[in-house]
């Protein structure tokens, strides 16, 4: 698209946030807005229900952080103006919890062992008033086991 004298570009995602994720970069203007699959406010809302899932969100933040300038300005679906640092600090918590979820699950552990626990313990300071612990457990859960609902 162009746009104010700037070509846009507009890159699609199914299945990171929801099933219909848009990332847009302003190249001349060093500028990528993430939309929702990447937040400053803590553990990321993944609407599971619209068919969101952890696997297509990672995938997202791994294609578009290979792809853009080391320099460029990040603008999160919610939060402050970002970095590439500050995604790839995002991308690695949203990895290492996935691994640590994954690698519950073939234990045979239950959503209810993970969660009393509190396997993500490591990673509370992503825990918010929006996303708590156990809801963004409960999106990893239901991401991984291909549940809707627990």
């Amino acid at each position: 698209m162009h746009l104010n004298g700037e070509d846009i570009r507009a890159l699609y995602f199914s299945a990171g946030r929801t099933d219909g994720d848009s990332i847009i970069f302003f190249p001349k203007s060093n500028i990528v807005h993430m939309g929702d699959d990447f937040g400053t406010y803590g553990f990321p809302f993944i609407d599971i229900d619209a068919d969101g899932n952890i696997n297509g969100m990672i995938n997202a933040l791994e294609t578009v952080i290979a792809q853009l300038p080391p320099d460029v300005k990040v603008i999160s679906g919610h939060g402050h103006i970002s970095s590439m640092d500050d995604m790839r600090v995002f991308l690695k918590m949203l990895k290492e919890t996935r691994a640590v979820v994954q690698n519950t699950l073939k234990q045979g552990k239950t959503f209810e062992e993970m969660n009393q626990t509190k396997i993500l313990d490591p990673w509370n300071k992503y825990s918010g008033d929006f996303i708590g612990e156990e809801a963004y457990l409960e999106a990893l859960y239901n991401s991984l086991t291909g549940q809707k609902k627990r």
